[in-house]
Order: structure tokens, then C-alpha cells, then sequence
């Protein structure tokens, strides 16, 4: 493996729906020309109409400039997805999934000899009664580790507790631990003490005029009545959340932890 200095990762928070694949399609080069980033990741489990994700979609999103893909608890909300995840390497599910579930949890990429892992882990708390993140986070990195010390877990998880726990839990162990899931970036990025950078959450991408990216009149006639009805993407305010997370390419330890907000004329 060849060694680089530092290693800029862009995490771009979650896409939603078509206004959140504008948004990376008119901004996202730029972004990695500025942040000189050498990899991109993005959540993208709501790419598709806010729920899930297609190959049509995954391959936009790679023609864009993202070189994993990571989602959650919506990743079979599209059905078309069964016959692509098997398949494609850079297509991530959360990897504590049960024993049977199609796809892979992790992936390693490689950039001319520099390599980063990516792992993706769904959260307990408030979801799926998934298999423990915890366990399974020691596992694979257990394995990985053989290969490369430049691992980034995507934590797509509910609870604030539960995503700060794990990025205790693995700090020292991984470059950096992201959530991803609620929508709302949080201003609590840091790099612990053992090495590993931090967040909360890392926020969305897509529209902002919204209650986390549906359009408002339904989300809060669900709440007002609890009556059952269909949520569609907003169209309007739309932004681009994202970290750069700078990684040491010698120990795999991170150097810096940097949001970034921007707003996008589609």
C-alpha cells in the first residue's frame, strides 16, 4: 500500500430525493476541487423519492464524484435494489444486517495504492433489532485492519446516545466515526482523544423548506392526527451538508474535522 500524507474524505450527509441529486450534481465537483478531497462517501438510502435507492441512481451518483455509497434502515424500500447490491462493491447496507441479508456492510477503496475502508453500521435504539453495531464494529475492523488503518464507520442511528457511545466505543480503533439518519447536522465535531474524528450527525442534502426533507403539510398532519399518509420530497431551500475529515495516511489517526453547509441554486 502506498502511504499519503493526509487523506481528505468527503462525507456527504444524507441525499434526499431528486433535489438532494441536484444538489451534489451542480455542487460536488467543486467541493472536491476546494477540499482536494481524495474520497467521497455519501449516505444515499433516500436518493430514491426519499426512500431507498436504484441502480439508475447509484450510477448518477458515481458519474457525480461519490465513491461509496452507505445507507440505513430504508435500503430495501426499493425493491430494484435486491438485484444490484450483491454486485456492486461501493454499495453499501448497515453490516449488522443478520446472517442471509444481500449485500456487504464494508468496503475497501483504492486510489493509486492509498486505501480507505468504509463501514456501515445501523443503530438499535428506536430501529431494527438489528444485530449489536458494537460487536459487529469490532469484528470487521478486526479484519480490516489487516489491510488498512484509514477506516471511516457511517453510524446511521436514531439516538444521540447511542452514536456518541460508539464513537467511544471505537475511538483509537477508526479514523473516524459519522452519523448519519436524523437530518439535522450537529456542531459537535471533534477529533478524541485516541485519534478518531467525530460527529453527531453530518446533516442532509436536499431541501431545507421541508420537516427533514418531506414536504411540511404532511409531516404535520401525521402529528396533529396520527391519521397514516404518504410523505413526498420538498422541492425548495435546498443545501449541501457535509464533513472533510483529514486522516494522518502513516498511523490512520485523523488530523482535522471540518462541516460544511452550503445552499444550491437548482
Amino acid at each position: 500500500m502506498a502511504d499519503k500524507e493526509n487523506i481528505n474524505v468527503l462525507i456527504i450527509g444524507d441525499v434526499v430525493g431528486e433535489p438532494g441529486r441536484k444538489a451534489l450534481f451542480i455542487g460536488l465537483s467543486d467541493l472536491v476541487r476546494e477540499e482536494e478531497a481524495d474520497f467521497v462517501i455519501a449516505n444515499a438510502e433516500n436518493a430514491a423519492g426519499g426512500f431507498g435507492i436504484t441502480a439508475n441512481i447509484a450510477g448518477k451518483l458515481y458519474s457525480y464524484g461519490v465513491d461509496c455509497i452507505t445507507s440505513g434502515n430504508h435500503i430495501w424500500r426499493n425493491r430494484e435494489v435486491y438485484k444490484i447490491i450483491d454486485n456492486d462493491q461501493r454499495l453499501l447496507r448497515p453490516s449488522n444486517y443478520p446472517n442471509g441479508a444481500p449485500g456487504k456492510g464494508w468496503t475497501i477503496l483504492d486510489k493509486g495504492g492509498v486505501k480507505l475502508a468504509v463501514i456501515n453500521l445501523l443503530g438499535r435504539v428506536y430501529m431494527d433489532p438489528v444485530d449489536c453495531p458494537f460487536r459487529t464494529s469490532k469484528r470487521e475492523i478486526s479484519t480490516i485492519r489487516k489491510e488498512t488503518k484509514n477506516i471511516v464507520v457511517d453510524f446511521h442511528g436514531e439516538a444521540t446516545s447511542e452514536k456518541i457511545a460508539m464513537g467511544w466505543w471505537l475511538d483509537g480503533r477508526v479514523s473516524a466515526v459519522v452519523g448519519t439518519h436524523t437530518h439535522v447536522q450537529t456542531a459537535d465535531e471533534c477529533i478524541l482523544p485516541g485519534g478518531s474524528a467525530y460527529i453527531t450527525d453530518v446533516g442532509m442534502t436536499g431541501p431545507f423548506d421541508s420537516v427533514i426533507g418531506m414536504k411540511k403539510e404532511g409531516a404535520i398532519g401525521r402529528f396533529l392526527t396520527f391519521v397514516p399518509s404518504k410523505f413526498s420530497v420538498a422541492t425548495d431551500d435546498i443545501r449541501l451538508h457535509a464533513v472533510v475529515i483529514t486522516i494522518d495516511g502513516t498511523t490512520g489517526k485523523s488530523k482535522d474535522i471540518r462541516r460544511i453547509q452550503r445552499t444550491m441554486i437548482v
